[in-house]
């Protein structure tokens, strides 16, 4: 049985954060919306295969699992 390394990614907007979980095996994964009054918005994500590359080009940079576990943990 393979494991999985999910790939995380993190982007800070004036009023609110976007973490986002990436399944690279399936492109699957979990979008995670903060917003300024603590509320977590959770979405799970069907990806295509450019979804680094947009990830890119919209700015978001690398973050830690730690930090995205935490922020799931208040969903």
């Amino acid at each position: 049985m393979a494991t999985t390394l999910f790939q995380y990614f993190k982007r800070v907007f004036d009023d609110y954060q976007v973490l986002v979980q990436v399944n690279p095996n399936d492109y699957t994964g979990t979008e995670l919306i903060i917003h300024p009054d603590g509320k977590v918005e959770k979405t799970i994500m069907e990806f295509d295969e450019e979804i680094f590359e947009d990830l890119e080009e919209d700015e978001f940079k690398t973050c830690s699992p730690l930090e995205f576990q935490l922020h799931l943990s208040k969903t």
